[in-house]
């Protein structure tokens, strides 16, 4: 047993050797990559670990922290119901806009590289101007005002099939269903922009050759040719998916209230903040930032092995 230990000690050591070595021999282009190493350190692994550490702590931002413990994950898996809630929430939106929006993503990129270039650029942009557009959620306030003067409801009245004033944003019989059309509205993001830039780097070569292999269809063409061409982008496309649809709170809140009545659209971020931002319980909101932050990394896992199987 000691003499394993001791071989994994002496390896260990060669390989330190073996990367300080590289290091000096490289200097120059480490160099370059240090302000952007230095940068991803401070603005994004720090808070990570920070987080961690203040999560099994009471921190309130006046006092130190005190260490508690597990105590912040016993409160919010146990006793926190609207946490429940909220996850509850998070997942729906997540299962439901999070999949289907990214699908549409690559559906309308794949549409749109078909086209001429100039109309092509005209389209990217009409698809994108929406998720940049600050005007977003006062269209959707304005098309579901909870008043006769709401574009949704005036349609029904017009059209004959309700006369009573839907409340879309505080009924919580609709809220969900309008923030969920909102999500797809402007899912239409910078994984929208990446399958656009892949599709264009696939080789015309490529599609010849597999027509010549036995390609017989613009379906077998996109499965063989262009997605495993396409993995990094679509990998990246998976990422923004995931980091949206977990992270959805600013829609909610501008469309639905913050808190929204009987908590009906409440998310893990809108809880985060809510102890974060105006609570100061910082150790809380540190505890709900790792859960959600272990959940997408496994997340970005389960995407990842479902796309290594495409194209196989």
């Amino acid at each position: 047993m000691s003499s394993n230990y001791d071989n994994w000690k002496i390896r260990k050591k060669r390989e330190a050797l073996y990367t300080l070595k590289s290091i000096g021999k490289h200097k120059v282009q480490y160099a370059f990559l240090a302000p952007y190493a230095i940068l991803f350190i401070l603005f994004f692994i720090a808070p990570v670990v920070v987080s961690i550490f203040y999560s099994f702590t009471y921190y309130n931002v006046l006092n130190p922290p005190q260490f508690i413990g597990l105590t912040n994950y016993i409160n919010l898996l146990l006793a926190d119901d609207i946490f429940l809630i909220s996850i509850q929430n998070t997942f729906m939106f997540a299962v439901i806009t999070g999949p289907l929006g990214y699908m549409m993503s690559f559906l309308f990129a794949w549409l749109i590289h078909e086209l001429p270039r100039f109309l092509r650029s005209v389209m990217v942009l009409i698809f994108y101007a929406p998720t940049i557009s600050g005007q977003v959620y006062m269209i959707f306030a304005t098309l579901f005002s909870s008043d006769s003067y709401g574009w949704a409801n005036a349609l029904l009245t017009n059209l004959g099939i309700s006369s009573k004033t839907i409340y879309w944003l505080t009924d919580p019989k609709y809220m969900k269903v309008v923030i969920i059309i909102a999500i797809l509205w402007t899912s239409l993001g910078s994984g929208f922009l990446s399958f656009i830039a892949g599709l264009q780097t696939v080789s015309e070569d490529q599609y010849e050759a597999g027509y010549v292999d036995g390609i017989k269809n613009r379906w077998q063409e996109l499965w063989y040719i262009t997605l495993p061409n396409m993995k990094p982008m679509l990998m990246f496309g998976a990422v923004m998916a995931i980091t949206q649809s977990f992270g959805i709170a600013e829609v909610t809140m501008q469309l639905c209230g913050f808190p929204s009545t009987d908590y009906a659209t409440r998310t893990v971020v809108e809880h985060l903040i809510d102890y974060g931002a105006y609570r100061f319980d910082m150790g809380y909101a540190s505890a709900i930032a790792t859960l959600l932050f272990l959940v997408m990394i496994l997340s970005k896992k389960g995407v990842n092995a479902l796309l290594n199987k495409v194209g196989t």
